[in-house]
C-alpha cells in the first residue's frame, strides 16, 4: 500500500532524528556499502522534505500546479495528486 507524503515525511524526520542522537558502541560497525546506502537515504529524505517546502510555499504564493508540475518534470495532476494533501493540510 502506498504511504502518504506526510508519512514518508515523518518517517523521514523519525531517521534524522534517530541517526542524530546515535551513540555509537563497537558491536555497531558496519561496512562503507552500508554507511553509504544510509547516508543516501538520509539525503534522498532530506531532499523530499526540501521540494514538499517548496512546493508548499509555492502554492501559498498562488504558483499553479501547472507550473509546479512543470517545474518538478510531471504533470499538474500528478504534482497535485502527490502533494496537495500536504499543501491542504497546511
Amino acid at each position: 500500500m502506498p504511504r502518504s507524503i506526510q508519512e514518508i515525511l515523518d518517517h523521514a524526520d523519525e531517521l534524522a532524528s534517530k541517526l542524530e542522537s546515535y551513540d555509537p558502541q563497537a558491536e555497531d560497525e558496519r561496512s562503507v556499502e552500508e554507511y553509504m546506502l544510509e547516508r543516501a537515504a538520509l539525503t534522498r529524505a532530506h531532499s523530499e522534505r526540501q521540494v514538499v517546502d517548496a512546493v508548499v510555499s509555492a502554492r501559498q504564493n498562488a504558483v499553479s500546479w501547472q507550473r509546479i508540475g512543470q517545474i518538478l518534470g510531471t504533470s499538474a495532476q500528478a504534482a497535485q495528486q502527490r502533494y496537495g494533501p500536504v499543501v491542504e493540510s497546511v
